[in-house]
């Protein structure tokens, strides 16, 4: 069995939007795990790759302290974290490997309705109340507008009720948390998904080769989200019809039919999505005995 320095350490949000995500993600990549009875570490049986289950703003420091790999966690908080080593003039001991696509959100301005706001000159001399105040800073900085920074570490829509700030800055997905306390949108600092990010301390040859094996098969996986794999028959004269009709793929396998001289069967596999319309038109340019297969993941 490994040793406990030979196995590959995730971070992973413990709890919350991206938890199931990620988890999922990691077990499309093969990874079979069992959980502890306190739920807060995840062992893989068939992989020496554990995952602990943590806060999610301790992700980016876990992966920076060399404690954890890797880590699955939004970019509003690894952008949070380097700007917060960045000013204690250390370097952030991670980077980015892949994004991920889901936990998409945005890090924004919202002041109550009827608020005046003609860019960032109307933030001269305010409050603005956030948990993200490395990013406020930073957004401030680049603007040259000199205003108040109030830390509120939750809630923080409601503080312009309480009296407490003029504007808020925080982390909006669908923005109805936001109306329903009379606060409206006035603009965007980051816009953020769930991240994956690796150390930079040196891992040495065994492990190393393990965290590139298992980033292939996150490419892999991540490469056909999106994908389909087509089968068609088809006549010969309307393969190039049929080819430009089929959506992001590379060259079809062609396949001659039995019994048959001019039909051939057509495979390919669609990096884009494939809606009725593309079929209804396959089927228009001559194609027939259509099928359309999920594409579960995929080595190049």
């Amino acid at each position: 069995m490994e040793s406990q320095a030979q196995r590959v350490k995730i971070a992973v949000q413990k709890s919350g939007r991206l938890t199931e995500h990620s988890i999922d993600l990691l077990q499309r990549c093969g990874l079979k795990i069992t959980r502890s009875k306190d739920s807060l570490f995840c062992y893989g049986e068939n992989m020496p790759v554990d995952l602990l289950l943590v806060r999610d703003d301790d992700i980016p420091q876990l992966v920076a302290d060399d404690i954890c790999d890797m880590g699955i966690c939004g970019l509003n908080i690894v952008e949070e974290t380097r700007l917060k080593l960045a000013a204690s003039g250390t370097n952030a001991l991670f980077k980015q490997v892949f994004e991920l696509d889901f936990g998409h959100c945005r890090l924004a301005l919202a002041g109550p309705k009827g608020t005046h706001f003609d860019g960032p000159d109307s933030l001269k001399n305010k409050r603005i109340a956030t948990s993200y105040t490395n990013l406020l800073r930073n957004y401030l900085k680049l603007n040259s507008i000199s205003a108040e920074i109030v830390y509120f570490s939750g809630a923080v829509e409601i503080t312009p009720q309480l009296g407490k700030a003029d504007f808020v800055c925080d982390l909006v997905s669908t923005g109805s948390t936001l109306a329903a306390n009379g606060l409206v949108e006035v603009a965007t600092l980051l816009e953020s998904e769930a991240i994956i990010i690796q150390t930079q301390a040196p891992l040495g040859d065994a492990k190393q080769g393990l965290v590139d094996r298992l980033l292939q098969r996150l490419d892999g996986v991540l490469q056909v989200r999106e994908s389909k794999y087509i089968m068609l028959h088809a006549p010969r004269h309307a393969l190039l019809e049929i080819q430009a009709l089929l959506p992001g793929a590379e060259a079809p396998t062609v396949l001659p039919l039995e019994g048959t001289d001019d039909r051939v069967a057509v495979h390919a596999v669609c990096r884009e999505t494939v809606f009725w319309e593309t079929l209804e038109n396959l089927k228009a340019a001559g194609a027939s005995s259509l099928l359309v297969l999920p594409v579960e993941k995929m080595l190049a």
